[in-house]
């Protein structure tokens, strides 16, 4: 069965030879080791515990579901909250251990438009937007549109991944080449 993650996604955004490394050569990524991801998940794992009943009513929140695990036919992660809203949709939310510094970056904007994608399909409602929290910016909430065409591209991304380890294809590199500085994979990698 074939069945991906957000972050698989995110990676092959970043390079496509991410994928063909990691999951048709089995060679692990060892991310553990970076200070920010071990961080981000100590954030999660406090925001999990901390305000469990608080709702975001501002924002039309009128329940939520904390570390929601979802699948579909192919992608599954953990949501931080997904929030039911007063107009009947739901939304995603993703804490952020990061700072706010006035643009939203594509890789987390990818990241709800995959949770929004789970969301309709888990929980049968319409995902019309998202939230990002960033933690390092006194947890400022920054609200993201999501529109069908959002998740359509997520599901291209995703049968574009699906080719690669079905056909064991080497996908061409990134062509930003200053991501291939800090790759894990730039040691083997073939330009």
């Amino acid at each position: 069965m074939f069945s991906i993650t957000p972050s698989h996604i995110l990676e092959y955004l970043y390079c496509p030879r991410f994928t063909y490394f990691e999951y048709v050569l089995r060679i692990p990524e060892y991310q553990e080791k970076f200070f920010k991801v071990q961080k981000g998940r100590e954030v999660h794992e406090a925001k999990a515990r901390q305000n469990i009943e608080y709702l975001r009513r501002k924002e039309g929140v009128v329940a939520k579901h904390i570390n929601q695990y979802l699948t579909n036919e192919v992608l599954r992660g953990e949501v931080d909250e997904v929030l039911e809203l007063d107009d009947g949709t739901m939304a995603p939310l993703d804490y952020k251990f990061a700072k706010f510094e006035d643009k939203i970056y594509e890789t987390y904007k990818t990241q709800l438009y995959c949770y929004a994608w789970l969301i309709e399909d888990n929980f049968g409602k319409r995902v019309k937007k998202g939230f990002l929290v960033y933690i390092r910016s006194q947890s400022k909430l920054v609200e993201v549109p999501i529109e069908p065409k959002h998740t359509d591209l997520v599901k291209q991304r995703v049968e574009e991944i699906r080719e690669i380890i079905t056909t064991n294809v080497y996908p061409k590199a990134t062509k930003v080449k200053k991501r291939c500085l800090n790759c894990t994979y730039r040691n083997i990698c073939t330009k």
